[in-house]
């Protein structure tokens, strides 16, 4: 249950997915809504320090999801050749442009050479600073590749839809329910 097998997702990997999938979605929310903020704005401190912390954590959760994902088996994929080598390539992209928008969040926050305070528990330390422009240029990145992660999240949702209502297959239950792995 815990596992994945070639039938399904385990546990682990569900709630990797499913934790990740909410923190994206609300990280982009919050990060949009911030730009929107005035200076006199009781958020406009508040949201950054949230939308770092946030950010820093699931940096760290990422990086297990993708440790988890090269030691645990893939669950078989559906649907035809094609549809099945464009779910790879769009997870890859989904993989990737999470890397891209975190990282590029990180350069963002550390480029005066301070830290990232972590909910006042620990802080992540500034270890790329001062490079020329740097605040400027990854925030651009980290605006573009958020963007483009949502929209392929989008896809990538409507994709898992379509399995589970034009298809009826059970790609979106595998997704959900970690007792499928175990079934025949």
């Amino acid at each position: 249950m815990w596992n994945n097998t070639r039938r399904g997702w385990g546990l682990i990997s569900i709630l990797l997915h499913w934790v990740g999938a909410v923190a994206f979605i609300g990280l982009f929310a919050l990060g949009w809504w911030m730009t929107g903020l005035d200076y006199y704005d009781r958020w406009y401190n508040l949201g950054p320090w949230w939308h770092r912390s946030v950010g820093m954590l699931l940096l760290l959760v990422t990086l297990i999801r993708l440790g988890w994902r090269f030691v645990q088996p893939t669950p078989e994929a559906k649907g035809g050749r094609l549809e099945r080598q464009a779910a790879h390539l769009g997870h890859l992209g989904l993989y990737v442009l999470m890397l891209v928008a975190l990282i590029s969040g990180y350069l963002i926050s550390t480029a005066e050479g301070q830290g990232i305070n972590v909910f006042e528990a620990f802080e992540v330390p500034a270890l790329v600073s001062g490079l020329p422009d740097q605040a400027t240029l990854a925030g651009r990145v980290h605006w573009y590749s958020a963007l483009a992660l949502m929209l392929l999240s989008a896809g990538h949702a409507l994709a898992a839809l379509k399995h589970h209502w034009v298809d009826r297959n059970d790609v979106l239950k595998r997704m959900i329910d970690p007792r499928r792995s175990r079934r025949p």
